[in-house]
């Protein structure tokens, strides 16, 4: 019989992510077989599982870092935002439609038992299910009806525990408050906390930890340290960019403008990597900048309006400077259909239908269609003669002359555009970085001389150093006793 236990957060992105992960890799490297899990997930950076349709990238690496297929019964609830108040729902790996906040609360019933059915198979198989809150459970204005934190772990008897990040101060007020405004059921379900991203000499904590303990009854499971390998993880979703700033000056400045709903934006991870390039995030409100040498288009969950946001920041102005003074221009997934000359919507499947003037770079035109594509792929470069992996997942057809000179061959068909002196292209494919070798000849032609080979085994070796770590400040035995039988 296999058996469960649930990291949930005194907020959001206290680090419950790395720390599945981190423990999925542990238990992995004890002889578990261990799943990660995550009810609900929010986040427009998407992954392709292996039996088909979309996961949340993070539970994509959870499964990674479990030496396990990832399936779309690790996230069986994903919402990618569309809009301040809506969300495309994709259950099971499907879209089943859109909705707004107060509609999505009204659907949730029927969620919970799509939540139970994946969470029910997962454990049939392994020995462990590792489980990720959402948000915090101390929002009790949203406990009726809730299916990522409490109410999953209280219908499924998982016992949970409770992470802090005192990196933002009030870890002590956080863990405290959020155990005297839980209801008793609810307050039950925890049997420990764990304080994360600590800076520093942990004993200075120790009467931190007494007094936690002292307020609440629940024992402390250990306090981690700030772990350095996670940068080196993909970033869950766009909370982290917040955070981003540019490096040192390095030989070549690639800048990505953050788009308001950004999506999968961890194909530029492979280049932040690189010890040449200076990654910078470029946010609402600043220029693109002058002294770079390669703007990336990342993908978008709304094309036309991002495209609209894109211009009302001045960086269709930006954009065009940079191209006539000899930049480089990649465009991936949305990011590759705002730079065609239209994008048309006919059927308004991002909102109203419309049709709307592109950045005019590269000479196609989209349309949307109601046929998401949603697959793992096998690619190949055309200009540089180096296989490549990775998934699409898109709305829409992309036609047009330049069309013609494709970048890419994915499963054997041209896709993408380029023109013709090659200074600007686009692609569906996601991944399109990680691949090393491509990564390789594409910075050689920008002046660039590769330094992080293997980015994959760069990834997995973060994974296990994080799962060392845990190793050695957690009571792992004591955690991993806590699990209940499911």
């Amino acid at each position: 019989m296999a058996k469960a236990l649930m990291l949930q957060g005194t907020g959001s992105d206290v680090g419950k992510t790395v720390l599945v992960a981190g423990l999925c890799r542990l238990a992995a490297n004890r002889g578990l077989r261990v799943r990660p899990f995550k009810p609900q997930n929010m986040s427009n950076n998407a992954a392709v599982a292996e039996d088909g349709g979309e996961m949340g990238r993070a539970q994509w690496l959870q499964a990674l870092a479990a030496r396990t297929p990832p399936s779309i019964h690790m996230n069986p609830i994903l919402l990618k935002p569309e809009s301040e108040t809506g969300s495309q729902v994709v259950v099971h790996g499907r879209v089943v439609g859109k909705a707004r906040g107060r509609d999505y609360q009204a659907l949730k019933p029927q969620l919970l038992e799509k939540v139970m059915e994946s969470f029910a198979r997962l454990t049939q198989d392994c020995d462990l299910v590792l489980v990720e809150g959402a948000g915090s459970p101390a929002e009790i204005n949203l406990r009726a009806g809730d299916i990522a934190n409490m109410g999953f772990a209280t219908k499924a008897g998982v016992p949970v525990v409770l992470v802090g990040d005192i990196d933002r101060g009030g870890v002590i007020a956080s863990i405290v408050g959020t155990h005297h405004i839980l209801p008793e059921e609810d307050r039950r379900m925890i049997c420990g906390y764990l304080i994360n991203k600590f800076r520093g000499d942990v004993s200075l904590f120790d009467e931190g930890l007494a007094a936690i303990t002292r307020f609440t009854g629940w024992q402390s499971f250990g306090v981690v340290p700030w772990l350095a390998e996670t940068a080196r993880l993909p970033a869950e979703d766009s909370v982290a960019l917040e955070r981003l700033a540019a490096g040192s000056a390095r030989a070549l400045k690639v800048a990505v403008p953050v788009l308001s709903r950004i999506a999968n934006f961890d194909d530029l991870d492979p280049l932040s990597a690189e010890p040449e390039i200076d990654l910078v995030y470029v946010r609402s409100g600043e220029r693109l900048p002058d002294d770079a040498g390669l703007i990336v288009m990342p993908g978008s969950k709304s094309t036309i309006g991002d495209l609209a946001a894109f211009r009302a920041n001045g960086w269709d102005l930006d954009l065009a400077r940079h191209v006539r003074r000899g930049g480089h221009v990649v465009g991936i997934c949305g990011g590759y259909q705002m730079l065609g000359r239209s994008v048309a919507d006919p059927l308004g499947l991002e909102g109203a239908p419309s049709r709307v003037e592109g950045l005019g770079l590269l000479d196609v035109d989209t349309v949307m269609a109601p046929d998401k594509i949603v697959r793992n792929v096998s690619a190949h470069s055309t200009v540089f003669d180096e296989p490549l992996q990775g998934y699409e997942i898109h709305l829409g057809v992309s036609e047009g002359p330049d069309a013609a000179c494709a970048p890419v061959v994915i499963d054997g068909r041209p896709d993408g555009a380029t023109t013709a002196d090659g200074r600007v292209m686009g692609t569906y494919l996601h991944g399109l970085f990680a691949a090393d070798g491509f990564r390789r000849a594409y910075l050689a032609t920008l002046g660039v001389k590769a330094g992080a080979d293997n980015y994959a085994q760069g990834v997995d070796a973060a994974l296990d150093a994080i799962a060392a770590r845990l190793e050695q400040v957690l009571d792992v035995d004591g955690l991993l006793g806590s699990a209940a039988s499911v």
